[in-house]
């Protein structure tokens, strides 16, 4: 080899070795940074938790009669913490209240006809906004990961007690989204969730209600003979807006023997009111969110969804949705 051949050579393999310490430094720098995220967190789930007591309360006296039925409440997607024109931490608590007094007093109006003594609310994750979801998040929050926490928490404890309020018997499903996540996706394990960190405060705080949650990436729960899949949504992957024949195929193969045997499908993610039937007959639902005013959906997707959550009524010993409500809030 000529001796310009092997000082090229060398030169190169120095190259790469910068490169490569450079690659390394950089990583130990983003995980360094990751692991004082989750730290700060964790410690704000800590303090949360010290600064709450289990509360105690009388739950309302229940309706006899027959034909009862169950109200099953989708909460989902409140992006808590993120800012728009329109949109900010207050009006997101406020709107939860507004979707909360909807739903009791649409209850009463069944009550009328027949008991309704038992609700189950589904919380469906990204209740936070997150800070490191994507490039320039930043820009878009009002509240850091810490206080969305915290603000979290509140609104999720406000929700509880209002219906606790209402309902002799409640239950709570959880399930966490992708905006819970601690940085970047892959950064971090994937339980390591802010959501399921508000969910658990919470639980302890209402230690005499019924609560599931766990680390898996769905819910399976029973209302009688209605079987019920929550999830969150984002384990379709699209980016061009609401993907309903993904979203279709996907139900589908879940409903095939991926997981429990299931009625309907109930999922957050895409902001969009919308039910799609799937070729069994039964159904995938999907919830929208109270935000508004987000200005990436005008730019990139061309959509604008109307806040809103989900309330439907369910007829146990028959196994089936009785009722549909999408409240408008």
């Amino acid at each position: 080899m000529a001796l310009d051949d092997e000082l090229k050579e060398a030169e190169t393999v120095e190259q790469l070795r910068e490169a490569l310490r450079r690659s390394q430094h950089a990583e130990r720098k983003a995980r360094h940074r990751t692991d004082e995220m989750v730290a700060a967190v964790y410690q704000a789930a800590k303090d949360a938790a010290l600064s709450l007591r289990p509360l105690r309360f009388e739950p309302p006296k229940k309706q006899h009669g027959t034909g009862a039925e169950v109200a099953l409440i989708h909460a989902t997607d409140w992006q808590l913490g993120k800012r728009t024109g329109d949109y900010d931490i207050k009006t997101c608590q406020q709107r939860i209240r507004t979707f909360a007094d909807k739903v009791c007093e649409i209850t009463d109006i069944q009550r009328k006809h027949h008991p309704v003594n038992e609700a189950v609310l589904m919380l469906g994750g990204d209740m936070v906004e997150g800070t490191s979801i994507f490039a320039g998040q930043a820009w878009e929050v009002e509240a850091t990961l810490y206080e969305q926490l915290f603000q979290t928490v509140n609104t999720i404890s406000a929700l509880v007690h209002r219906l606790a309020s209402h309902f002799p018997d409640l239950r709570i499903v959880c399930e966490y989204g992708n905006h819970g996540r601690i940085g970047k996706y892959g950064e971090g394990p994937r339980a390591d969730n802010v959501d399921r960190m508000a969910y658990e405060i919470v639980r302890k705080q209402w230690v005499d209600l019924d609560w599931q949650l766990s680390d898996d990436w769905y819910q399976h729960f029973n209302i009688g003979k209605y079987r019920v899949l929550l999830v969150h949504g984002d384990e379709i992957r699209s980016f061009s807006g609401t993907p309903l024949f993904a979203i279709i195929k996907r139900v589908t193969a879940w409903g095939a023997g991926v997981v429990p045997a299931f009625d309907d499908c109930y999922m957050g993610h895409w902001h969009n009111p919308l039910s799609v039937t799937l070729g069994n007959g039964n159904r995938a639902f999907i919830t929208g969110s109270p935000e508004s005013g987000n200005v990436y959906a005008q730019e990139h997707l061309a959509a604008q969804a109307r806040p809103s959550q989900r309330l439907h009524f369910i007829d146990p010993h028959k196994g089936r949705v009785t009722s549909e409500h999408v409240i408008w809030l």
